[in-house]
């Protein structure tokens, strides 16, 4: 089974894989799922929709698939416009959470179920379906029936019949959510490694912050039918565009300050407690004077160190009190207490015989820092 990249010398449409929303609503009666989004994906790409229960990944999937129409707006699958197009003509396929496998049919049988509606012979069915369960790596279960597998196994056969009739794209529907953690952590791999082989255009949706960041080129950040931001996993990480991707993606401190200029030739901001912080850069109106904004930063980037030692150069220091130390097995949670009773979590890794906050207790004066280029401003 090939999926070779498009060029001059096979023909093919060089955007193919592609999928552009345009502009993309659905309403459901006076509810708005959608809610006008844009969106362009590029061939070959490992895109995941990221959001909560209800924030319309899912019905953008469906509007990819077939499976529903837009209210207004365009999609273009490979550079065609799909308006009116049957889920069956579109040269795409989808893994569903709940497998949808027949169960009075064996592996074999269900995989090439596509192929034998659209009347391939029999010798080429049996050849692509033999392609196919070898990419998931489940040949040696051919014959067995869905009852007889795993979760894992399910999912596998899943992705088979999705695979073997060579779609341009591929649409994930939260495939992994049914599956325990370890099988949904090989599976992963499993993705990963699938996309890479394949060469096909992925999109994926998720509720799991960790499956999006871990096997994604660009997560599209989605709330009540928006797209709230999209970037690389590092760019959603480091650098939220909102309260509700800082919040949702991973635990994030968000603490209160208003715009300072300028620092020692270095854009600030000032804390609620009087501190000035430095920024790496000016961004979301960190440099007008006295504008209310949430400066973030990860519990990973905070340094927590005694009141008495000094602090380094350009680096944010904030006075404090260890209000908790929680142990958590490979790491240790530090939650300190700031003037204004707003708290900052630090979380540092165990190394073992040695404890990741020194002496620091409970009740000890501390400071809080963490470099200029840990902390992103977002507006309030």
């Amino acid at each position: 089974m090939t999926h070779e990249s498009s060029d001059a010398s096979t023909g093919e449409r060089p955007e193919r894989g592609s999928v552009t929303l345009q502009g993309v609503t659905k309403r459901f009666g006076k509810t708005v799922a959608v809610d006008s989004i844009d969106l362009e994906v590029k061939p070959r790409e490992f895109i995941s929709l990221l959001g909560p229960s209800g924030c319309g990944k899912t019905t953008t999937l469906r509007m990819v698939s077939g499976f529903e129409e837009p209210t207004s707006g365009r999609i273009l699958i490979s550079g065609a416009d799909t308006t009116g197009v049957p889920p069956h003509k579109r040269r795409v396929n989808t893994v569903f959470q709940s497998y949808a496998l027949f169960e009075h049919m064996t592996v074999a049988e269900n995989v090439a179920f596509g192929l034998r509606v659209k009347g391939f012979d029999k010798s080429t069915t049996a050849t692509k379906v033999a392609e196919a369960l070898d990419l998931v790596r489940l040949a040696q279960f051919a014959q067995r029936r869905p009852a007889q597998l795993s979760g894992g196994q399910k999912q596998r056969v899943a992705l088979a019949r999705a695979i073997v009739n060579e779609p341009e794209v591929l649409l994930l529907d939260e495939p992994l959510s049914a599956l325990d953690l370890k099988l949904r952590q090989a599976m992963r791999h499993e993705l990963s490694r699938l996309h890479d082989e394949l060469g096909l255009t992925f999109i994926f949706v998720t509720h799991d912050q960790q499956e999006a960041i871990t096997m994604s080129d660009r997560i599209a950040v989605m709330d009540h039918g928006r797209i709230h931001q999209l970037g690389t996993p590092s760019e959603i990480y480091e650098r939220p565009a909102s309260r509700f991707v800082a919040d949702f993606i991973g635990e994030t401190n968000l603490l209160e300050v208003i715009g300072a200029g300028h620092s020692g030739g270095m854009p600030a901001v000032r804390m609620a407690t009087g501190e000035l912080v430095p920024l790496a850069e000016a961004d979301n109106g960190s440099t007008v004077p006295d504008r209310k904004l949430l400066l973030a930063v990860r519990p990973q980037r905070v340094t927590v160190t005694a009141a008495d030692q000094p602090s380094e150069p350009d680096q944010a220091a904030v006075a404090g009190q260890m209000a908790e130390l929680l142990f958590l097995g490979d790491s240790t949670r530090a939650t300190v207490m700031l003037a204004d009773g707003s708290q900052v979590v630090a979380l540092r890794y165990n190394d073992a015989g040695h404890h990741p906050f020194g002496q620091l207790r409970p009740g000890d004066p501390v400071t809080v820092g963490w470099s200029r280029d840990a902390a992103c401003v977002i507006e309030d």
